[in-house]
């Protein structure tokens, strides 16, 4: 069966995406702020939930349209072919419903109504008045923009920043998934030191040490799709997961450190990166960022230093960039990548990103600052241009 698929992310990293969407052999159909849609089948649902790194989670297409009344926002959903994807004993409900720039704006109303067409729309193809709903979940979310509505049946349940490793976190943790492509947005490949001198929980390591190991990141969870006997086969799912595990090298050569100033994060950080299966390709330390050293050239810092979330925390901001930058100059041919709202960052850093990137962590409006060192030598692993 030919399927729409649409994968929602952070806004600004659509290319991250587009690039493990091809990647995985999939032609990509339309990239838009924070979503890219592509086609796949059967099969794709599987590896997209298995194998992405970058996406929030991935959602079937059902279709999409115009919309500027209720009425027509209720008898052209109807119109849509649900019966391909739900059975006679899905549980369907809208779980989310949003609005940009359109006439129909009211996510309690455009949830009801929705919901209201597919109840029709299955009554009439069922031949039913009532539906028990006891089968799996086919939950739905419908985005309005403009006034084109897309709706969708969310295949992956949980967020796919979801990984199942981080039961322990900081107050202000950067998400697995942002951490993921914010790496990939770098040149550090494996072979590369890279150190993140506020680990926190641990993400940032975590994640670069999946991507070394090549430990796919849904790997050890569930996804919402996996029930959906009615046209998903159950094989497909087993040869996914069987093929990520395949994939997997643990015998990967690494140089990646976390350190934090706070001991709870550091035992945090290490019992994560135990439950992700990667603690043995990690070294974590308790070490304040002005002891930030490394005898070897060319490595990488990629961090989410403090923004000032904490109002306790906002005086220490330019002393804790400035011991940043202090150490970073220190390094021998570096490059440093960080992503902050502190608007000082450059200043108290005391140097000019050679490029800067708006990112939003969450609904905090970011920059990803890029301070690019020079390309190895080729023998030192690395032959790739830098970014």
């Amino acid at each position: 069966m030919r399927l729409e698929l649409i994968a929602p992310c952070h806004f600004g990293l659509e290319a991250v995406l587009k690039r493990e969407i091809t990647d995985l052999g999939y032609e990509i159909t339309e990239v838009e702020d924070g979503r890219v849609t592509f086609e796949g089948d059967e099969e794709a649902i599987c590896l997209a939930n298995i194998f992405l790194r970058t996406a929030e989670r991935v959602v079937l297409k059902a279709g999409s349209f115009r919309a500027e009344s209720f009425e027509e926002l209720f008898e052209k959903t109807r119109s849509l072919p649900f019966e391909d994807y739900i059975p006679e004993d899905g549980k369907f409900w809208v779980t989310k419903a949003s609005s940009v720039k359109s006439k129909l704006f009211s996510p309690s109303d455009i949830q009801s109504i929705v919901k209201k067409a597919v109840v029709e729309r299955l009554k009439a193809k069922y031949h039913k008045e009532w539906f028990d709903e006891t089968g799996a979940s086919y939950p739905m979310r419908v985005f309005i923009k403009k006034d084109i509505v897309t709706i969708g049946i969310d295949t992956s349940g949980d967020s796919l920043h979801k990984r199942g490793y981080r039961l322990r976190q900081s107050q202000a943790p950067i998400s697995e998934t942002l951490a993921a492509a914010l790496i990939m947005l770098t040149p550090w490949k494996k072979d590369r030191i890279l150190v993140d001198p506020f680990c926190g929980c641990g993400t940032f390591p975590i994640e670069a040490a999946m991507i070394a190991a090549n430990i796919a990141p849904g790997m050890n969870r569930g996804f919402t799709a996996q029930r959906w006997s009615n046209f998903i086969d159950k094989n497909l799912w087993r040869d996914g997961f069987e093929e990520a595990r395949d994939l997997v090298d643990l015998s990967v050569q690494t140089d990646i450190q976390g350190y934090d100033i706070d001991r709870d994060m550091v035992r945090a950080a290490r019992e994560n990166a135990v439950d992700a299966g990667v603690d043995k390709l990690i070294h974590f330390q308790q070490r304040e960022v002005a002891l930030l050293s490394h005898p070897k050239k060319y490595g990488f810092i990629i961090t989410n230093p403090p923004y000032g979330e904490r109002l306790e925390t906002k005086e220490t901001l330019p002393e804790i960039y400035r011991a940043l930058g202090n150490a970073y100059q220190k390094l021998d041919s570096w490059s440093c990548f960080m992503i902050t709202s502190y608007e000082e960052a450059q200043r108290d850093f005391g140097l000019k990103a050679n490029k800067t990137r708006k990112i939003y962590n969450g609904m905090i409006k970011s920059c990803y600052y890029q301070f690019l060192g020079p390309k190895p030598p080729k023998s030192h692993g690395n032959t790739g241009k830098e970014n």
